[in-house]
Parts: structure tokens; sequence; C-alpha cells
């Protein structure tokens, strides 16, 4: 990682591709939560589509299941160390997305949360099934 720490805005870039990445994540995690039981009701066939539920399962399962910080949290943090600045000094943009993910939570609140979302995902599994076959 020496070509990171030879240069700080590259480090900041990083970040805020990492930050964004984060945000996009949760966003794919929470919008499809709710088209899922939605998509079902409105009879919407995609939201039923195996690569899509599987991959949806899978990151909620890996949120679900981590047992301390995000590792993308980790990399943003330590990318900003490296560029020897803080969250405040980010982009306006890295900022704003870093705000948006980042609330007030103890851990073991938030990780109670994160397991509460993954059975309520997993229940949207019998809920609106998924097409086990291609339908013609």
């Amino acid at each position: 990682m020496g070509w990171l720490t030879s240069d700080p805005d590259r480090c900041l870039l990083l970040a805020d591709l990492v930050v964004t990445v984060h945000f996009g994540i949760v966003a794919f995690v929470l919008l499809g939560a709710l088209a899922i039981p939605l998509g079902g009701w409105r009879g919407w066939e995609w939201v039923r589509g195996r690569s899509f539920r599987l991959i949806h399962f899978v990151v909620v399962l890996v949120v679900a299941l981590q047992q301390d910080l995000c590792f993308l949290t980790r990399w943003e943090i330590d990318l900003r160390r490296m560029a020897g600045r803080g969250i405040e000094e980010a982009s306006f943009v890295g900022r704003l997305l870093h705000d948006w993910l980042f609330v007030e939570v103890d851990l073991d609140t938030l990780q109670r949360i994160y397991i509460a979302f993954g059975v309520l995902v997993l229940l949207g599994l019998f809920a609106v099934p998924p097409r086990l076959k291609a339908q013609r």
C-alpha cells in the first residue's frame, strides 16, 4: 500500500469511492427489501428472479453476520487516516454519504437491527418465493 501513502489526494478519492460503494450497497439492500413485497403484490416478475433474490439475500446475510465494524467502514477510515484527514475534510459528497450511513447507535443495537432485517428478508423468501425454474 506504499503507493497510497505517498498521495493523500488519492487516499481521499478512494475513501470517497468506498463510501459511495457502501451507500450503493445499503440502498440496494433497503430498496430491494421494499421492492420484494411490493412487487409480489403488484405482480412484478423481476422480484421473483433467482439472480436478484440470491444476490440480495447474500448481501443481507453478509451484513447480518458481521460481528464488528463493516470492512467498508474500516477501509474508508484507514484511507482517510493515511491521507492525514478526517471525515470533516472529505468532499461534499463523501461527507454527505458518510453522514447518511452512520447514525449514533451503539454497536449491539445496530447488530440486532441487522439480524432482524436479515430475518425479515428470509421471511420474504417464503412470502414472495423466487422462481425456481425458468418459466416459458
